[in-house]
């Protein structure tokens, strides 16, 4: 005890008096300093004085413990060894218990204890330690804070002054002095800092090296005492308890505060928390809290700006966690000043500091997580709202929402919030694809780029956020957040975000303009889509002045474009033949605008004869009959095949056509498991993801892993595996050297599951998906693909949605040529629409689209137009489909509207000239 202060740390003394009992450790190291101060006066261990001096002694070395690490609390103290001293160097807890002997030893200066740590255990401390305070001459205390009216010697706060003020106050039934304390100490960022400090907890060593330090000086006595056998049990025991705290370091309690870790902080989260359940309720105490943030803020955001203040006290960390356990942050209070203030302040912690309160936040609960994420979103949304960024009609100087100091700052901090909630979750850092052995072909082009001020950016790839970096941990690798990835995202943010704007800060990358490209996880996929967009017209667009360049510079034959021309029965043949030859001589002729002419026909490719290519180049691909792939009856998916005869071009084409048509925004009737997306993006399949590729398999597999009964007796399997080939002959695969001698036991289960999935998903089609995903980065090396869209939106970027909503698709059709909402043949057009079948829905988006999927969004993004096309005729109805445009004739009646139509969408195919 000390000064009516009760121990609620796991210091050095607290360890040794309250774990090892009194008379064991620091009852002997108080005896020996009594010796070492006082050789002349000591007595044998039975006397009463020497008992007394013992306690004055452990007394004293307790307080020169707490002026060391906690200080006395005087701002202008001028004691060396006091922590509150401004010279003073701060040093942890062992450095500062074995001051405070050596302290103890010289009789040094011993500062008065601050008020604050009087009070509760006085009466203890008069009762156990009195008579050794007296000896001292030092003892005298004076009145606690009950007696006092004013607390303004408090410096900072603990759980305990802060439920001593409470009461106080509602003895008197006046909050002011604590309103006042709260204030002084909340709006101090240096108070704030040393407030709810706990201390860290002894690691194995560290205990360990107490005991050998105590027991080396301690030999003589400790030979005599006669419960050192009690000490060494009750040390093992501790060391025990600390290994088995230190192995649960991870886990979390029921109310979400996390236990002691490698990232953890010295502040007591759940003290906090208990501090503000009792104050909050007061709405004068809320305001105290809401008007210190205010001047808080602008002080710490100037602290970590200009006097890089975390890199000297990494406890500054400490300021954030305590505020961000308000739960009233969200409130309108908060929102209109103190929490963009405080936002602007946090977003200023550097790269370390917010990995390190990422990893303090990973260990809260979802629901932690979930009521942080609220509380920027809800500042976000406040501000979007309030200032009208989506008026589209203030010209071309209308304010951006990319300008918005407080958006932008509240983005950066839900950013940290995001990378909490991924770290947090289920989480697979290993299983990541091998790079492909031979790097990307370069263009020749490069050289004259560079001549020419054009060098390439990104050309190692896309772009990764810095602190997904520092924390060596990437969105890919969670498979399960804390809270789902899609709460993140922030509509209103999304309909006033001017992407063409944001995309290109987000390529110049300067200091002053921000991209919410930076923070993807805030946009939806139809932003992402749109910012992907950008990024492939303007790399067309660079390509094309390129070749124009060369085309002076060199004589070479002006080519801006990625020409195919094909025939329709021929169209593998032909296409890989021209995209082979492409890749090897200039790949970089793949980022051109694609340029596709059927052999024998008329139409011009603005778009439409490209979607028809890349339906008829998948659809052939994709045939069972070929075999490059197999098909799965029951979810409908297609899988690599491991026994196909077609060579590895074949598989780079068709990695090829999946990268064009996301380069050209095209929509490809793909049927993927989500495994394929994961490799694609870099991690290798698991048994997790044989559920989605392989349901029949990865149930067995499930059932064997929770066999009660003997694996080896019952089942008799072993590390030996069959496979059919092409032809239907049995392969036999040894999963481990041997493995048909390997017997699969319950011990060993686990195992065999491990390496079956590995080589159904990974090893058995290493080849062909190698040459796949070759040809995928052929076309999206420099993309910034893999930095915005996670696995689920890349199949949806490809795929498009199979949500058909038809109803959506006729609220955002436009009319022309004479047609209007209101037209009789209009009405009666979507009245016949509606009533198609869903086969008939889709043959119908294939004849006005060139497509039969909703692009990424829904049919309320197509934007389709029909016109009118002449008055009543034979005719049929007609399409552009690179423009969606429908042209209808005036038919005459609805039933001949219906015939017409329904021909025409059963039996159009290729393209001619009316």
């Amino acid at each position: 005890m000390l000064e009516g202060r009760t121990f609620r740390n796991e210091s050095v003394f607290s360890l040794l008096s309250e774990r090892y009992q009194f008379g064991s450790k620091l009852g002997v190291l108080a005896h020996k300093a009594v010796e070492t101060r006082s050789p002349g006066e000591a007595q044998s261990d039975d006397t009463e004085a020497s008992r007394m001096k013992r306690a004055a002694a452990k007394h004293l070395i307790e307080r020169y413990y707490h002026q060391l690490t906690e200080g006395c609390g005087s701002e202008a103290c001028t004691n060396a060894c006091c922590a509150s001293c401004p010279s003073f160097l701060r040093m942890d807890n062992n450095a500062a218990a074995i001051k405070a002997l050596e302290l103890y030893k010289a009789n040094a200066k011993l500062c008065d204890p601050h008020p604050s740590k009087k009070g509760a255990g006085s009466a203890r401390l008069d009762s156990s330690e009195g008579a050794g305070a007296c000896a001292d001459g030092k003892g005298s205390r004076k009145d606690g804070p009950a007696s006092r009216s004013d607390f303004k010697d408090v410096a900072f706060l603990t759980e305990e002054i802060v439920y001593e003020i409470l009461e106080l106050c509602r003895e008197r039934e006046d909050y002011s002095p604590l309103i006042r304390v709260i204030g002084r100490v909340f709006s101090s960022a240096e108070a704030l800092v040393q407030s709810f400090r706990k201390v860290k907890q002894h690691t194995k060593e560290e205990l360990k090296s107490l005991q050998a330090k105590d027991e080396d000086k301690d030999e003589d006595e400790k030979e005599k005492a006669t419960g050192s056998a009690a000490t060494t049990v009750a040390a093992t025991t501790t060391v025990a308890a600390m290994e088995e705290d230190s192995g649960a370091a991870a886990s979390r309690t029921g109310d979400g505060a996390p236990k002691p870790g490698p990232e953890d902080v010295s502040v007591d989260i759940e003290a906090i928390r208990r501090v503000y359940g009792r104050l909050l309720s007061n709405e004068k105490v809320e305001t105290a809290f809401l008007n210190a943030l205010v001047y808080l803020s602008p002080n710490v955001e100037c602290d970590l700006t200009y006097h890089n203040v975390y890199s000297r006290d990494a406890n500054y960390l400490n300021l954030f966690v305590i505020v961000m356990e308000n739960r009233n942050l969200h409130s309108p209070e908060y929102l209109e000043m103190a929490l963009p203030l405080f936002c602007k302040a946090m977003s200023k912690l550097p790269l370390a500091a917010q990995a390190k309160l990422v990893r303090l936040w990973s260990r809260y609960s979802a629901d932690q997580i979930r009521r942080m994420m609220e509380t920027f979103q809800q500042l976000i949304t406040y501000k979007v709202i309030s200032n009208e960024f989506n008026n589209r009609n203030l010209g071309s100087d209308r304010n951006l929402v990319n300008d918005d100091d407080a958006i932008v700052a509240a983005s950066k901090c839900l950013k940290m919030v995001y990378y909490a909630n991924v770290v947090g979750g289920d989480v697979d850092t290993g299983h990541n694809e091998d790079e492909d052995d031979e790097p990307l072909p370069e263009s020749s082009e490069l050289t004259l780029q560079e001549l020419l001020g054009e060098e390439r950016r990104n050309k190692k790839g896309p772009r990764v956020d810095p602190l997904e970096t520092e924390l060596g941990v990437k969105t890919l690798d969670c498979r399960r957040p804390l809270v789902p990835f899609e709460d993140f995202v922030n509509e209103p943010l999304n309909d006033a975000l001017e992407m063409d704007k944001d995309y290109t800060f987000f390529k110049v990358e300067t200091e002053s303009k921000f991209s919410f490209m930076t923070c993807p996880f805030i946009l939806n996929a139809v932003t992402k889509s749109l910012g992907l967009y950008y990024d492939n017209r303007i790399r067309m667009y660079s390509e094309r002045r390129i070749t124009v360049l060369y085309s002076l510079v060199q004589g070479q034959q002006l080519n801006p474009y990625l020409r195919l021309k094909v025939r329709r029965d021929h169209i593998i043949d032909d296409a890989l033949v021209r995209l082979e030859m492409i890749a090897m001589e200039n790949p970089a002729d793949l980022k051109k605008q694609l340029y596709v002419e059927f052999e024998g026909e008329q139409g011009v490719d603005e778009g439409g004869v490209s979607k028809e290519f890349f339906q008829l180049v998948v659809e052939e691909i994709f045939n069972p009959d070929i075999g490059m792939f197999t098909y799965d009856e029951n979810t409908k998916l297609f899988w690599f095949n491991p026994s196909s005869l077609e060579t590895e071009g074949q598989f780079t084409l068709i990695g090829i056509v999946l990268g064009l048509a996301i380069y050209n925004n095209c929509i490809l009737d793909v049927h993927f498991p989500m495994v394929a997306y994961r490799k694609l993006l870099g991690k290798q399949g698991t048994f997790r993801d044989l559920g989605d590729s392989h349901p029949v398999l990865f149930q067995s597999l499930k059932d064997l892993l929770a066999y009660e009964g003997s694996v080896e007796d019952d089942m008799m399997i072993t590390f030996q595996i069959s496979q059919t080939d092409l032809f239907g002959n049995p392969m036999m695969y040894d999963l481990k050297e041997n493995g048909d001698k390997i017997p699969v036991t319950n011990e060993n289960r686990k195992e065999f599951v491990n390496l079956y999935s590995d080589y159904i998903l990974n090893k058995s089609v290493e080849k062909q998906f190698k040459a796949f995903r070759r040809g995928f980065h052929m076309v999206t090396n420099e993309s910034p693909l893999k930095y915005l869209f996670r696995p689920e939106e890349i199949e949806l970027l490809i795929c498009g949605s199979r949500n058909l909503d038809f109803q959506a698709l006729e609220e955002t059709t436009e009319y022309d040529g004479g047609y209007s909402r209101d037209s009789s043949l209009i009405r009666e057009f979507w009245d016949i629409v509606h009533t198609f079948t869903e086969e008939q829905k889709r043959l119908f988006l294939q004849f006005t689209t060139g497509t039969d999927r909703a692009p990424v969004g829904g049919l309320g993004k197509l934007k389709m137009i029909i016109a009118k096309n002449g008055p009543d005729t034979e005719r049929l109805p007609t399409s552009h489909t690179c423009f969606n445009v429908l042209l209808l004739p005036e038919y005459s009646s609805k039933e001949k509207l219906k015939e017409r139509l329904l021909k025409a969408i059963t039996y159009a195919k290729g393209f001619g000239m009316l």
